[in-house]
């Protein structure tokens, strides 16, 4: 393998483009603001307007760059239903999937809890002073508690790629927890792809339902394909991807998720050869299995890289916030990822247990305590899912800054997870 090779393998095993985006992004937010502002909103085609739409940088990327990233979600889980996969059996992986219950619902129950102990009474004083803080002479009407609410979406995610890379690092690269957290995390942010899509519409553009028919449209026109025994990804996405994609943001629901509906219908191999699995591959020897790959492997096997670096624009336009606009809700929704993620996946799996599904073999309590610390790294999503739920203006827009800081802290998970392996000696070695 080329020097080349090595060194982009690397940046994306370890996550590093959308790390850096973190940090390049805070750096130019607190150091000049305005700057910022003006890069995540330069308008590259000038005046355009797409249906309505502004086509600036942050549009770019928000809504039609994560289409493929949460296509490539949606192809991880399109193969764990074969056979080899995480779901298959189903029996397999419904101690999994009771975790994947407790890391939605438990950060969804510590929202509401700590956010109704430290921020319902005064919610007018608490959202002033971090008004002041981020804005000074602003003043806001706040009139009810359901705009701070709406952020009980935010901790429900695990970002996959770092959760991954950590748990590759507390456990060790085959243990039996690390498929547990990639099915989790897989399967958690399905379920986030869900609330964004039915919680969070767009409050000035009402759903408009019957422009889902595209979308439907869309699904027909992949199956067709899929009938028709085509062997290239790119019909399948350029045709029903695009359909999709217009049927949603004609429908006000978010186009990010136009994919969702559409990988599923990519011919997909005969086994799930397992997640992440490119990385690891000889790509001159196509790919490290001497025979072409199915439309579904090759769809994420071409646009993985691009995604992958890609995530650095992602995280610059998503992450860059004011250091000192940290607040209660920053610490709330860090909480609800850290706790609420930990309890929950440990309640609900354990409990499955005791009913009869085990743990996958190889963990043990310990295991899974370290497990639900891992997935409170919400970062990726989490981040998308708080531009959705506090969008900038109002009370919403003085929200979202410190909401994004609790994401970006949620990366702590990861060393905190580190840490407590080695106390509890949860590695492989320890294990044999």
């Amino acid at each position: 393998m080329s020097k080349v090779k090595r060194i982009r393998n690397t940046l994306q095993e370890f996550s590093l483009p959308l790390i850096f985006g973190v940090i390049a992004g805070l750096i130019v937010a607190n150091i000049d603001e305005h700057l910022y502002h003006h890069l995540v909103h330069f308008k590259p085609l000038g005046d355009a307007i797409i249906l309505g739409h502004e086509v600036t940088l942050h549009f770019l990327i928000n809504d039609i760059f994560m289409v493929l990233f949460f296509g490539i979600a949606a192809k991880e889980i399109t193969e764990s239903v074969l056979p080899g996969g995480a779901l298959n059996p189903p029996s397999k992986a419904i101690n999994p999937l009771l975790g994947t219950l407790g890391g939605v619902l438990g950060p969804v129950v510590f929202f509401f809890l700590f956010a109704s102990m430290f921020m319902s009474e005064g919610i007018d004083d608490v959202m002033g002073a971090i008004t002041t803080a981020v804005t000074p002479g602003v003043t806001v009407d706040y009139t009810s508690q359901e705009v701070l609410f709406r952020g009980w979406g935010i901790p429900t995610a695990t970002d996959i790629a770092l959760a991954w890379l950590v748990a590759k690092i507390v456990f060790g690269n085959t243990h039996p927890a690390v498929n547990f957290l990639l099915l989790l995390a897989v399967a958690d942010d399905a379920i986030g792809l869900g609330i964004i899509a039915v919680f969070y519409p767009d409050p000035n553009h009402p759903a408009a339902p019957e422009w889902l028919g595209l979308v439907f449209l869309g699904m027909a026109v992949a199956y067709g394909l899929r009938k028709m025994n085509v062997k290239k990804w790119t019909p399948y996405i350029f045709v029903g991807g695009f359909l999709s994609w217009l049927g949603l943001l004609e429908a006000h629901l978010h186009p990010a998720l136009a994919l969702v509906p559409i990988v599923p219908f990519l011919p997909g191999p005969e086994r799930d050869l397992g997640l992440f699995v490119e990385a690891e591959e000889d790509e001159n020897d196509d790919h490290g299995h001497g025979h072409a790959h199915s439309p579904l492997e090759e769809f994420e096997h071409q646009l993985k890289a691009f995604v992958d670096f890609g995530l650095f624009f992602f995280a610059f336009a998503n992450a860059g916030v004011k250091l000192d606009s940290v607040g209660t809700i920053t610490w709330v929704i860090l909480g609800a990822l850290l706790v609420g993620k930990t309890v929950g996946i440990f309640i609900f799996s354990w409990g499955g247990s005791l009913l009869g599904f085990p743990l996958p073999e190889g963990m043990r309590l310990k295991h899974l305590v370290v497990s639900g610390v891992v997935a409170g790294l919400g970062l990726t999503v989490a981040l998308f899912v708080t531009g959705e739920a506090y969008p900038n203006e109002g009370l919403a827009g003085v929200l979202q800054g410190p909401a994004k800081m609790g994401a970006v802290f949620s990366a702590g998970a990861g060393l905190l997870a580190i840490v407590m392996g080695r106390i509890l000696k949860v590695h492989q070695k320890h294990d044999s």
